[in-house]
């Protein structure tokens, strides 16, 4: 750097280094996390020459204040191929601390961490709980591994079941915070995939329940049946009905577990869905951030040759704007087979209510059809009206996630 950089570039003795809000920076390493390249904010952040910064390991400018878990959950992500987010407390060479939201993905053989500055709540939420985590894991010796279980165990306290659902969250909130904070408008895309995230967390709770209903319905159709029998023993309408009940609900049940309860069906799947959406939108817009400051930058990254540095972010870009839409197009598809699924799961409970009605109808015939054949059939009103509306609840919360990214 020369002397009229530096004159230009006011550091302070002690506290936070400068990194400004409308700032973005990243850095390439090779496999193993050594540094190959960067850009001009980077290396001006962390205060580093870049004959000191070229060829070390990224670990350089960790700071002793990070939990040891967040690293150990970076490195078991990113080696399986996929992004991930993070909060991450840096030090500069000159003591000075800078924190960042990075993403790091893969990157050819090797990796690439684009990094903003943090200004949202959520961030000064995450600043306690490093604390706390750093201090367990200095008083108690935990490995890593452990500590990782640890944190994971208190973001699912604050509401988050998985890291990548806290990731996907923690990077949709600091770009919208940073929007703000610039008086930019806010991503349309990012907000609808913001509004989305709710309505897929609704619906999870709503399938849960969708669930529970359905557990304490099992029972009735085969209480049914011995009503049935105890009231004519020889058989009559009333068994031949119930009977059918039974077929027709078994039948249902069976479709419910294979297209609602399975590991692979649309309604599990749907969230995971959407928190994949979130994060690569959010990374794709933090690249382009990368493209732009590069473009204007004009100093030179040390060795590295500067178009080859735009070259690889803008295929990045590039590819995760893509990754995006078929992101995007598969949570639509998912939000239609979910509308799919709730119509033929209504014509299940039609059918049922067809067949509960004649039996009410029939009991009535009988001279004494007794208060439990009532009750039993009470039960049965009880249960498809508690289902029915849970149906329209899930196919309302579909349509919602369908037209809001249309």
């Amino acid at each position: 750097m020369t002397i009229q950089d530096r004159r230009q570039e006011f550091r302070p003795t002690s506290g936070e280094a400068p990194f400004n809000l409308d700032e973005v920076f990243f850095s390439r390493t090779d496999a193993r996390g050594v540094i190959e390249s960067g850009n001009y904010v980077f290396r001006r952040v962390a205060h580093y020459e870049w004959d000191r910064l070229l060829g070390a390991p990224h670990k350089i400018i960790r700071h002793p204040d990070m939990p040891r878990a967040v690293f150990w959950l970076l490195w078991d992500t990113i080696k399986q191929g996929r992004p991930i987010g993070a909060y991450v407390k840096n030090r500069a060479e000159d003591g000075l601390y800078y924190w960042v939201f990075a993403v790091v993905m893969p990157n050819g053989d090797g990796y690439l961490s684009a990094r903003i500055k943090p200004t949202s709540p959520l961030f000064r939420t995450v600043e306690k709980e490093y604390a706390a985590l750093r201090e367990v894991e200095l008083t108690e010796k935990i490995e890593p591994e452990e500590s990782a279980r640890r944190l994971l165990a208190r973001l699912a306290e604050h509401g988050f079941p998985t890291y990548a659902e806290f990731a996907a969250h923690a990077l949709s909130e600091e770009l919208t915070a940073r929007d703000t904070g610039l008086g930019r408008p806010t991503d349309p895309r990012m907000d609808a995939l913001r509004d989305t995230m709710g309505h897929a967390e609704a619906l999870k709770t709503e399938t849960e329940g969708l669930i529970r209903d359905f557990n304490a319905m099992r029972t009735v159709p085969h209480n049914l049946r011995v009503i049935a029998s105890r009231m004519e023993p020889t058989g009559g309408p009333i068994s031949t009905l119930s009977k059918n009940y039974g077929i027709m609900s078994r039948d249902m049940f069976e479709w419910f577990e294979a297209h609602v309860l399975g590991e692979d069906s649309n309604f599990s799947s749907i969230q995971s869905s959407v928190i994949q959406t979130l994060l690569i939108q959010g990374l794709s817009r933090l690249l382009n951030a990368c493209d732009l400051q590069l473009t204007f930058e004009r100093r030179k990254l040390g060795h590295t040759d500067l178009e080859t540095e735009r070259e690889i972010l803008r295929n990045l870009v590039d590819a995760y704007k893509v990754e995006a839409s078929k992101a995007i197009s598969l949570v639509q598809d998912e939000a239609r087979r979910i509308l799919s699924a709730c119509d033929t799961m209504e014509r299940h409970v039609l059918g049922l209510s067809t067949t509960r009605v004649m039996c009410k109808i029939e009991g009535a015939r009988l001279p004494k059809s007794g208060e439990s054949l009532t009750d039993i059939i009470g039960q049965l009103k009880v249960f498809q009206d508690r289902i029915s509306t849970r149906l329209d609840r899930i196919m309302h919360l579909g349509n919602e996630i369908r037209d809001r990214l249309g």
